[in-house]
């Protein structure tokens, strides 16, 4: 009978070679049954890598939706927030407004008119508000505020108005200054006449979010407190009936708005249904997928065990063989 034999050196190699790859696969399999997944894709997909690459395209697609969604939610919130905040500044500005009469007395109305100057500087600030860097009611405008100072509103009424003789005259005047495009547009409105482009937030679904400060509802609301705060303006010379007369037209005007404010809060309320609604949708496909792309890739658990325990008893059986060969302790043989 022939036999082969290998020197000391030849054997060392040979076993520390085979202890290596022992571990290797130790390692390799030990992953496989912590995380569940094959560390061989190639062979578990047989070469054919076109259903796991529809399935990766479809989740990056989706993390596209998903962060549009997120963006559009927290776009739309704070519109929501802002409007709410305007709608609720003009709601107790048109009650003190439409409570003045004609015996009101001088001190009221020019508190009923400070009152005013101080919501005008409030509603203004609330329509250029912005999130995350950009203007919510600019249109596409996104990088600057869409409205001018309250004192360049308060400075340009002043003029329109200056010389009527009746409150509805008054009303007139600056009703043909907001829609001219000389003035409105041209001094106070510094945002885009385009609306911002519609989102899309989910397969074949998109969500518009298209309210700017130019909107004829916030033109009505400005031009209403912004007349009431120049009611007693000195400068404007207003008597007390007139002035009273104002006052009280422009609250009846305030309360009026109400309902559109309303209207356009409806609207967001039901674009911000609509992400939500999206966002569900997508979170569902997502998590769909990622099933479909465990059950592809899935490590057969006892089979991975099974497996594991043959590489451990081999790595002892190899260890015993070494330890009889060169007489090494355990400590040394792990190093």
């Amino acid at each position: 009978m022939n036999m082969t034999s290998i020197g000391d050196l030849a054997q060392s190699l040979v076993l520390r070679t085979r202890s290596t790859q022992l571990k290797q696969s130790m390692a390799t399999l030990t992953e496989e049954l912590t995380t569940g997944r094959t560390s061989d894709i190639s062979g578990r997909l047989g070469g054919d890598y076109s259903y796991l690459a529809d399935i990766e395209r479809n989740l990056a697609r989706l993390d596209g939706f998903s962060l549009s969604a997120r963006e559009a939610a927290i776009f739309a919130g704070a519109a929501q927030t802002n409007l709410e905040k305007l709608q609720a500044m003009t709601e107790g500005l048109s009650g003190s407004l439409i409570s003045v009469t004609s015996s009101t007395i001088d001190p009221i109305r020019s508190h009923a008119s400070a009152q005013a100057r101080q919501d005008l500087d409030s509603a203004l600030s609330a329509l250029n508000a912005g999130v995350g860097g950009r203007s919510l009611f600019g249109g596409i405008a996104t990088d600057r505020a869409p409205l001018g100072s309250a004192d360049t509103l308060i400075a340009a009424l002043r003029g329109a108005v200056t010389g009527q003789p009746t409150a509805d005259a008054v009303i007139a005047a600056a009703d043909a200054w907001f829609a001219d495009p000389a003035g409105f547009e041209a001094t106070l409105y510094q945002g885009s006449n385009q609306d911002l482009a519609p989102m899309q937030v989910g397969p074949g679904q998109q969500v518009t979010l298209s309210m700017r400060a130019d909107d004829p509802t916030f033109r009505a609301l400005l031009r209403d407190v912004a007349l009431a705060a120049l009611a007693t303006d000195p400068a404007l010379g207003f008597g007390a009936g007139l002035q009273s007369d104002l006052l009280r037209k422009t609250g009846e005007g305030l309360l009026a708005t109400q309902d559109k404010v309303t209207g356009l809060r409806a609207d967001l309320g039901f674009a911000e249904a609509r992400i939500e609604e999206a966002s569900a949708r997508n979170a569902s496909a997502r998590t769909g997928l990622e099933y479909a792309r465990g059950a592809l890739l899935e490590a057969d658990p006892y089979e991975t065990a099974t497996r594991l325990e043959d590489v451990q008893f081999q790595l002892e059986s190899l260890y015993a063989v070494t330890v009889r060969t060169s007489k090494l302790t355990l400590v040394n043989f792990l190093r």
